[in-house]
């Protein structure tokens, strides 16, 4: 699994993606539950994701409304299939509005950049 913690932060809230092969539902929620092991993770207030598999496309938002589709919209636009890729987000206090898909698609731009 591939962590970037930090990446990026917008009025309070700081961002992580992550992501991993995940060739099953099942495996992306082993993905995801492997994630919030960690304790930063699991008190996260949100940790949205989206796979693309050959049976058909996943998402969660986590309580981030949209999230989950912005992900899989750039996967779709990347190719990337059995790969499932995670945006964890602390809120820092402040709503984001529209500029929250905004820090999401920045998040998986910079996940898809620099993954192994």
């Amino acid at each position: 699994m591939d962590i970037f913690d930090g990446i990026l932060s917008d009025r309070g809230s700081k961002y992580a993606v992550s992501g991993a092969t995940a060739r099953s539902r099942e495996e992306a929620a082993a993905v995801v539950k492997q994630l919030c092991r960690k304790k930063k993770f699991a008190k996260a207030t949100h940790n949205s994701w989206a796979v693309l598999l050959p049976d058909g496309p996943l998402k969660n938002d986590d309580g981030e409304s949209g999230a989950g589709m912005v992900i899989l919209r750039m996967l779709e636009r990347e190719g990337l299939e059995n790969h499932v890729v995670i945006v964890t987000r602390w809120y820092g206090g402040v709503k984001l509005g529209g500029d929250r898909f905004r820090r999401v698609q920045d998040a998986v731009r910079y996940y898809l950049d620099n993954r192994s």
